[in-house]
């Protein structure tokens, strides 16, 4: 008999995010033998915990495709919610309804806390005897997930999408600041990254070449404030401006950080940007020519903005998602699909396997030391080979209606309830 499916994804949304999940649906559907009905936690999951079951068989093919081209989370929703050890109550709940609605298969698509809770899930499935197969779909911007050496997974989901927007809003930005350099002759723009520096790197990607005033600076840079402001100083002397991108985790003191449900920083949402601490401090110099520093923030678009996807991405993501329900239909529980590269080719190639989620929960890949240029103020030809490939060569097309973009619409029909009410665990504590 087929068992059912809940879908879930945690954390930041990507733009590619929602065709791994259209890859799970897409595969579960066509193999109706195995899964039986699919079902989506409404919000990641604390719908599974509310027992908010999206049942997705309401939802038409045609929407379903739409899933492709439509950013962000929107569809069924993410979260921040995260099952920490000591949380009985909450892992006992995944695991009651789970029985209550014959769920036998558990998708969980996120980075590398999504994975930790797939891998408890999955543990705790095997000792409350209930025949589980957890399955994990890997995604997140930073591309912090897997391992520095890039043996368990060589790139996220979601990170060429969020590299060709840097570097597409990079280049678009040296254009403005090229010609209105007379006046503003320092544009710093900030890029996500806590503490990896994957998305500002993306940077370089704008000009390989090295020949606009380009600087970026990574969390890991480990330059002053100080001396970022004696290279700026410097390149104004030189070329008469400066581009500096810095990333959202570079060290300029203490700026009131808020933080998010998993403890992680929130940097956009704190009182003081980086990007604003830097201008502010550069604007105190004497520059040796006439203007003054200003600064940009792209928010949440670094990661939704549709329009700028990777066509790349957006293939893999698909197809790590079907590879995923593929290992779950082979009885792979406590597995990651995983993107590894063919590095036997000159040539761009990747292909599917599983990586354990034990090795992969909670791990946090850094950036190679040596893909860091000596002056710290760059990135290598190393990482420009790396990451090229990822971002793709055409744009992605984008259906329209009324010269906007359409977006699938997931019917919210929920599952009948079997179960009571429920509060989330860490809920009922902050009370």
């Amino acid at each position: 008999m087929p068992k059912n499916v809940v879908l879930a994804q945690s954390g930041g949304p990507t733009c590619v995010i929602n065709n791994s999940l259209r890859g799970l649906i897409d595969y579960c559907r066509a193999h109706p033998q195995t899964f039986g009905a699919i079902y989506a936690g409404n919000f990641g999951i604390e719908g599974v915990l509310k027992e908010e079951l999206i049942d997705l068989g309401a939802t038409s093919p045609e929407e379903i495709a739409l899933l492709r081209t439509s950013p962000a989370a929107g569809g069924i929703g993410t979260c921040r919610y995260k099952l920490k050890k000591g949380q009985d109550e909450d892992y006992n709940r995944v695991v009651d309804v789970f029985k209550a609605h014959n769920v036998g298969y558990f998708f969980y698509i996120g980075g590398n806390d999504s994975q930790d809770t797939a891998h408890k899930v999955s543990l705790l499935a095997h000792e409350r005897g209930l025949d589980l197969v957890a399955v994990g779909v890997p995604k997140t911007i930073d591309n912090d997930l897997g391992d520095s050496k890039f043996e368990l997974l060589d790139h996220s989901p979601g990170y060429g999408s969020a590299a060709r927007y840097i570097a597409s809003y990079v280049r678009q930005a040296n254009e403005e600041n090229a010609g209105s350099c007379p006046a503003d002759p320092v544009l710093v723009i900030q890029a996500m990254g806590r503490k990896i520096g994957f998305i500002p790197a993306a940077a370089r990607l704008a000009d390989p070449e090295r020949k606009t005033p380009l600087q970026i600076y990574l969390a890991e840079s480990g330059v002053t404030l100080e001396r970022l402001g004696e290279n700026v100083v410097r390149s104004l002397e030189s070329a008469g401006r400066c581009l500096v991108v810095v990333s959202e985790g570079f060290d300029v003191g203490e700026i009131g950080a808020a933080r998010d449900n998993f403890g992680h920083v929130q940097f956009s949402a704190s009182q003081t940007t980086v990007c604003q601490t830097v201008v502010n401090y550069l604007n105190t110099l004497k520059f040796p020519v006439p203007g003054k520093a200003r600064g940009q923030v792209p928010g949440t678009d670094q990661r939704n903005a549709i329009a700028y996807a990777s066509a790349v991405d957006l293939d893999e993501a698909y197809a790590v998602g079907r590879y995923a329900a593929e290992l779950a239909r082979a009885g792979r529980s406590g597995s990651m699909a995983t993107i590894l590269r063919d590095r036997t080719t000159s040539a761009y190639c990747v292909r599917y396997d599983a990586v354990p989620l034990e090795r992969v929960a909670n791990s946090e890949r850094t950036f190679p030391d040596e893909w860091i240029s000596a002056d710290r103020i760059d990135v290598t030809d190393a990482y420009l080979e790396y990451a090229r490939p990822l971002i793709g060569d055409d744009w992605v097309s984008v259906p329209l209606v009324d010269g906007l973009p359409r977006f699938a619409r997931i019917v919210k029909k929920f599952a009948p309830k079997k179960l009571g009410e429920y509060v989330p665990q860490t809920y009922r504590e902050k009370k």
